[in-house]
């Protein structure tokens, strides 16, 4: 049965358990224990609203200018790719 929780079922497990994730190979294992080393239960875990960049950066171990820097970056690219091809 599939799940519309966004969450894998690896995610869903940890979470259930209050488990840290041990699978850090995982391209969603994060180093925060308090959201069970995954990005998708720290989602979860804030009730699916949007992270401020400050709660981002400790999350990822980075300064909040770093964050910011990144935001500016990915912002311009998606503005770039609007103009370019306009849906």
């Amino acid at each position: 049965m599939k799940k519309n929780d966004g969450l894998t079922e690896c995610a869903r497990c940890c979470r259930k358990n209050l488990l840290n994730c041990p699978l850090t190979e995982c391209k969603m294992w994060i180093n925060y224990e308090k959201d069970s080393n995954c990005t998708l239960v720290a989602i979860y875990n804030n009730d699916q609203k949007p992270m401020t960049l400050r709660q981002i950066a400790e999350r990822l171990g980075i300064s909040f200018a770093r964050v910011k820097q990144i935001e500016t970056k990915a912002l311009a690219k998606l503005k770039k790719h609007l103009v370019e091809k306009p849906y």
